[in-house]
């Protein structure tokens, strides 16, 4: 199985069930599409809009598609295709964004995938974090390449000095070319992170486990950004020789857009890197919890 085919199908976390039969086949609109359905839990003052606390708090804990789907529909049963005002819209993540445009792209017979990394094009100078924790979705062209797409951007929702739906890949990292500039030398870790309400969480312990996520949501397990597992859950002090090195492997698997398919499967297989049934989710909102993935929906 080649990588076009792999990324046509979708994941039991991007599958949203039936789509509209108007859904439109161009990018552009899809991403046009995702923005109208979802507004970021973090920029409704962008907006002018008070998103209410538990949309902010409990929306983005939707772990699939056709959970934010129902979510969408319970608020308005106008059609997916039609505006939508910022109230009737999923408060979510950047994740969000990107796994609803990978399941739309998927669903139009464009093959895509969700990737973690780090974004340059939010940094406001307040900040030591200059590659803030971010997902974005890359998809395939005609032509056989890959390009990364940012949902959360488009249609004018952000002032980004490049096109959305070709993001360069010096301003968005994926989290295995960050891995491997921090453990060359040539970056510093602790410009890789998120400012949260509660602290700035940064470091190479943070890279590596958006090198551990990545790896998941390539095979077809897009979790959430802080669930935690296998090597993204050791303690930076617990971490060895031998899972550097593993990372290192990983690293150079995902680090560009030639991922080979069975190359992830194998990777994945690694008991240090495959979802396991249950998991840690460091929610952002409603504390540490232990989560168990229902069968089918791991690694």
């Amino acid at each position: 199985m080649d990588s076009y085919d792999f990324h046509l199908k979708q994941s039991p976390y991007s599958d949203p069930g039936p789509v509209p039969a108007d859904l439109p086949a161009d990018p552009r609109e899809l991403a046009a599409l995702v923005r109208n359905l979802i507004i970021h839990r973090e920029e409704g003052g962008h907006f002018g809009y008070a998103i209410p606390e538990e949309r902010r708090h409990e929306d983005a804990e939707a772990r699939y598609v056709s959970e934010i789907l129902r979510i969408l529909r319970e608020r308005s049963q106008a059609p997916l295709i039609e505006h939508r005002e910022l109230g009737e819209r999923f408060a979510g993540t950047c994740r969000d964004f990107a796994l609803l445009m990978c399941a739309f792209l998927r669903a139009t017979g464009i093959a895509a995938r969700v990737r973690c990394g780090f974004a340059t094009y939010f940094e406001d100078g307040s900040s030591p974090v200059t590659h803030g924790d971010h997902w974005v979705t890359e998809y395939r062209l005609p032509d056989g390449s890959w390009r990364l797409a940012d949902a959360q951007v488009a249609d004018g929702a952000h002032d980004v000095p490049f096109d959305p739906l070709d993001v360069p890949r010096d301003r968005f990292l994926v989290a295995g070319a960050a891995w491997q500039s921090c453990r060359a030398g040539d970056a510093d870790p602790d410009a890789f992170g998120i400012p949260l309400p509660t602290g700035t969480l940064q470091g190479l312990w943070f890279v590596r486990c958006n090198v551990v996520r990545d790896l998941a949501a390539l095979g077809g397990v897009e979790v959430l950004p802080w669930d935690a597992w296998g090597l993204a859950a050791k303690d930076e002090p617990e971490v060895n020789g031998d899972d550097l090195a593993l990372l290192d492997v990983v690293a150079a698997a995902t680090a560009t857009e030639a991922v080979s398919p069975e190359e992830i499967r194998r990777l994945c297989a690694d008991p240090r890197l495959t979802v396991p049934a249950e998991i840690t989710s460091h929610t952002t909102y409603l504390g540490v919890r232990q989560v168990r993935l229902p069968e089918g929906l791991r690694g």
